[in-house]
């Protein structure tokens, strides 16, 4: 199978076929470009994506790390990867394909303008031996005519008695010339014929076979380069498989490590409060008037509008107060976190005794590196000065000084705040039995409010312990008096609740 046997007068086709093959060529060299481009637009989007979504969080950031949110930023982080091994795939495509492809058909350019040139140069020494035949064919065709009519006028002269022998003579030397001229033009022709048909012979089974030969390799390995290139197109994509399929196992995970019972876990470390739930509102007898004036045969009128407390206008002026739910009071944060319910107070004074006490160790570590570092110095007074360490050591002792005294203050703070969550819970639990309703920095909803002169409060109990609630309320100013009772038959303190 050969083009220079088969296609041996298929020289245009072949011119044709030839420049159609590099221009497929180049055609997928623009397949893989716009591939390439589509990569690349395909990973600057992925990276802006997760760039987007990315949590802008600052070192100092507190914020509760759920594991749904963990999750996706993993998810995010892997993404960002895989966004890497588009860029990978678009960038070995642009080097093993596309910058291949367009070095490889500049080079077929010219080497089939070469191949073509030596076909078109054979064909027209080809053309011209043919031409030389030809004139020599004419030439001899037109004396062997010349010849022929001096043969007969010749003859007619030599068959008449009319004419003189000069004339016979000179028709003769006329006849003799134009069959010279006929032989030598024969002989000139044979030549030129046998040049041509040897030039024919050597063209189409050498010259032309071998000229084809090549177009045909050269072709050929176009086409082989076409399949490399394809097979690179896949590579490319197939090397980075294994990352890829990291990066989606990593979101697997990431996935698979999202815990429910975990995060609901952090809500509750997040907003606990640490207050108890209101206890139960007692009830309050507005009759016991009317059955005082029938038993003492008297008509009297109490100020009871002043004594009467307008519960459900108090307590709705304390919701407006209240969060989580409700409206999450604004006011500046104190050093020692009282702004904070109890339970996050503690948890925030637990976070900044755990972060001084990170800071002492460093400063410890640092101490007794420096005390080592001295007394290598004064073992070795060539290694270097020991006063010169003094201004370090003092300056860490001194740090060390002050985080001490941050801890004593803030585990103070700590020690406060515990022992104030232990009697409040022993004293809710004591008022749930005796049915008594303490309203302190309580909401009715177990939230948090600042404001003390908002605040819900039960009717108070004359028998309560003068100091039994100063630790609860000691914050609280007292409130402005609503009325004024007077007891109108003895009561000596022992029954806890009015009937």
């Amino acid at each position: 199978m050969s083009w220079g046997t088969e296609l041996w007068d298929q020289f245009d086709n072949l011119d044709k076929h030839t420049q159609w093959g590099i221009d497929f060529l180049e055609k997928y060299a623009k397949f893989v470009k716009e591939r390439i481009e589509i990569e690349q637009n395909y990973a600057k989007q992925l990276r802006n994506l997760v760039k987007k979504y990315c949590p802008k969080r600052s070192p100092k950031d507190e914020e509760p790390r759920f594991t749904s949110c963990i999750a996706f930023f993993n998810i995010l982080n892997e993404l960002n990867d895989y966004a890497g091994q588009r860029e990978v795939v678009a960038e070995e495509m642009g080097h093993r394909v596309y910058g291949e492809l367009m070095r490889y058909s500049h080079d077929l350019k010219t080497e089939r303008k070469m191949h073509l040139q030596e076909g078109r140069k054979a064909q027209q020494y080809l053309d011209m031996c043919w031409k030389q035949m030809d004139n020599s064919k004419k030439k001899f065709e037109r004396e062997c005519r010349e010849a022929e009519k001096a043969q007969q006028s010749y003859e007619r002269l030599d068959n008449d008695t009319n004419a003189t022998k000069a004339d016979v003579e000179k028709a003769k030397q006329q006849l003799n010339l134009r069959t010279h001229m006929a032989d030598e033009n024969k002989n000139e022709y044979a030549a030129q014929l046998q040049n041509f048909n040897g030039e024919q012979h050597k063209h189409y089974y050498i010259v032309i076979p071998q000229i084809y030969k090549q177009l045909q390799e050269m072709d050929e390995r176009r086409t082989i380069k076409l399949s490399e290139c394809y097979k690179g197109f896949a590579d490319s994509e197939r090397k980075v498989i294994p990352i890829i399929s990291k990066c989606l196992e990593g979101m697997i995970l990431a996935a698979k490590s999202v815990d429910e019972h975990r995060d609901s876990q952090l809500v509750i470390d997040c907003f606990k409060s640490g207050f108890e739930p209101p206890g139960d509102f007692p009830f309050e007898d507005y009759s016991q008037n009317i059955y005082r004036t029938i038993s003492d045969g008297t008509i009297s009128t109490p100020k009871q509008e002043g004594m009467r407390i307008d519960t459900k206008t108090t307590v709705g002026k304390a919701k407006g107060k209240l969060w989580l739910f409700g409206k999450k009071p604004k006011g500046p944060a104190l050093e020692d976190f009282s702004h904070l319910p109890p339970e996050q107070r503690r948890k925030k004074l637990q976070q900044r005794i755990d972060e001084l006490n990170r800071e002492l160790q460093k400063e410890t570590d640092q101490k007794d590196a420096l005390i080592k570092m001295k007394d290598v110095y004064e073992k070795n007074p060539q290694m270097g000065d020991p006063s010169s360490l003094q201004p370090k050591l003092t300056e860490t002792m001194s740090n060390m000084d002050r985080l001490r005294m941050e801890i004593h203050k803030n585990e103070a703070w700590l020690s406060e705040v515990e022992g104030k969550v232990a009697a409040r819970s022993d004293r809710r639990h004591s008022s749930d039995i005796n049915h008594l309703v303490t309203q302190g920095r309580e909401s009715p909803e177990g939230s948090y409010t600042d404001d003390a002169n908002q605040e819900v409060r039960g009717p108070p109990q004359q028998h309560a312990h003068p100091n039994e609630f100063d630790d609860e309320f000691e914050d609280d100013d007292p409130l402005p008096a609503i009325g004024h009772c007077k007891a109108i038959y003895p009561f000596d303190g022992k029954v806890n609740s009015m009937h």
